[in-house]
């Protein structure tokens, strides 16, 4: 414990900290049937990595999207937020309905030292909050990176949070699994230098347009959205 909390001190003092890139947060792109996208989350969510939204998740899975429908997107994502935080911002949103909701979430609630129960708890009662108090017809859950592989972590630390981000991750998909209006995504990417932000700890463009590819997939995958809508188009 000692040599972790060291490690963990000496990361907070050190560490490369990159800013949220500029880029719209709002808009609309696209054509087709209406298509009201919410993207909910923390550092990775708001593009923590890239230079610019058009290559952060909101600008490459709107440009997925964009061919199929009109997108009507919004970004609502801070660095360092946890799953509770993000809750709290709930209160005050405005109530407006989005037809499909992307959350990214989990990895500062690890570093962060909250509990595996109370984190499922939370995200539980967020996807609750977004289906019925946001109208929310399907939520995409991002599943926890592999923490184990960012370069970022010294050694014994990335051993530790890697294997309690794959505990998260595990529950997780076996939460999401039960409900009927939202997926886990999960994307089969070894991560390293060759791929993440120069920090070592965020994505870098490579990883947001994999991760983007499986987002809209499962968006145009999911059936109740695409009645009326060329799939092929």
């Amino acid at each position: 414990m000692p040599v972790l909390l060291g490690q963990a001190l000496y990361l907070r003092r050190t560490v490369l900290r990159l800013p949220e890139p500029p880029g719209p947060r709002s808009g609309t792109v696209g054509t087709g049937r209406p298509l009201r996208l919410l993207i909910l989350g923390d550092s990775s969510a708001a593009g923590v990595g890239v230079s610019h939204q058009d290559d952060a998740l909101l600008g490459q899975v709107t440009r997925r999207l964009a061919p199929h429908f009109t997108v009507h997107y919004k970004l609502l994502a801070v660095t360092g937020s946890r799953t509770g935080d993000v809750l709290s911002w709930l209160d005050d949103l405005p109530s407006v309905d989005f037809d499909v909701v992307v959350v990214a979430l989990g990895v500062n609630d690890v570093t962060k030292g909250v509990s595996l129960r109370r984190w499922l708890r939370q995200q539980s009662l967020l996807l609750d909050r977004l289906v019925k108090d946001f109208g929310a017809k399907y939520v995409a859950v991002s599943g926890l990176p592999p923490m184990r592989d960012f370069p970022l972590l010294p050694q014994p630390l990335r051993w530790v949070l890697g294997r309690q981000a794959e505990r998260f991750d595990r529950a997780l998909h076996q939460m999401v699994q039960l409900r009927k209006d939202s997926s886990a995504i999960t994307i089969d990417l070894r991560l390293g230098l060759h791929n993440m932000s120069p920090d070592g700890f965020h994505p870098g463009a490579a990883v947001y347009a994999a991760w983007a590819d499986e987002v809209a997939a499962q968006i145009m995958a999911h059936a109740p959205l695409l009645d009326g809508v060329d799939r092929t188009a």
